[in-house]
């Protein structure tokens, strides 16, 4: 089920192995070796999806430089906890000026890090949910396995036909524009259309020249007959996603 990493990817981890005590070149090294975990993934993960969607890390690998020296940038909250710590990222809803509209629509990523500072739960706010269903997150994060990587665009294309199909229903869109509020842009495209929002990463540094990845541009495409969120992709903390839901869905022809 392994997929073999590109070239480049290839040279990379080589040149991590061999020039180990290189800070830089670790942690795509620690990368790369979570991403390796997920073709074993009940063996290394567990999904806690409640109100919100959590993925627990088994044998966690990350630690949280990693998410700084990657992303370029810092999360927007730092908590001490009893055990570890907790990271928040909030992304809020702004016009194309870049100004938080109001009333305030947002979503939150959290990351919690063990004693040892390695990444042990990355949780996934409600609203986000409304974009990206507890079901089809799981499914897409599992497909992930043998994913054919694009080291230069930071892009992972999964593999969806490896993985068994879900039930499931689409959100609507009415009830996805309730949570959401109203898109910057509606644009037609043949037989559906693709609502546009902005939403801006409140963090206290970015890294010179990485401003851009503080904006997190999210495209829904609904159908036009059913009016079901059929995709979703977006850009955020510089990350590019992209989920066509239909992939997964049972009795769904390519």
């Amino acid at each position: 089920m392994l997929a073999q990493p590109s070239k480049k990817l290839g040279r990379l981890v080589l040149i991590c192995l061999l020039l180990g005590l290189l800070s830089g070149c670790l942690e795509w090294l620690r990368a790369y070796q979570t991403y390796l975990q997920l073709n074993d993934f009940h063996h290394n993960f567990a999904i806690d999806a409640s109100d919100d969607f959590t993925l627990l890390f088994k044998d966690p690998k990350l630690l949280s430089k990693d998410f700084v020296a990657l992303s370029k940038l810092q999360p927007s909250e730092q908590k001490s906890l009893t055990v570890g710590k907790r990271w928040r990222y909030w992304f809020k809803k702004v016009n194309e000026q870049g100004v938080v509209l109001q009333p305030e629509i947002n979503f939150f990523f959290d990351l919690k890090f063990n004693p040892l500072d390695r990444l042990t739960a990355w949780t996934f706010s409600p609203l986000f949910l409304k974009i990206a269903p507890a079901e089809f997150l799981e499914a897409s994060l599992r497909s992930i396995a043998g994913a054919e990587i694009n080291e230069g665009k930071k892009q992972l294309r999964a593999k969806t036909d490896l993985i068994d199909k879900i039930a499931a229903k689409l959100p609507l869109k009415s009830d996805v524009v309730a949570q959401l509020g109203e898109p910057l842009e509606i644009i037609a495209e043949d037989d559906v259309e693709v609502y546009r929002y902005h939403f801006m990463l409140q963090t206290p540094f970015i890294e010179k020249g990485y401003e851009d990845r503080a904006l997190n541009a999210v495209r829904l495409t609904f159908d036009l007959t059913s009016h079901e969120l059929v995709k979703m992709s977006g850009r955020f903390a510089g990350v590019k996603v992209s989920i066509n839901y239909r992939n997964y869905l049972e009795n769904e022809l390519e």
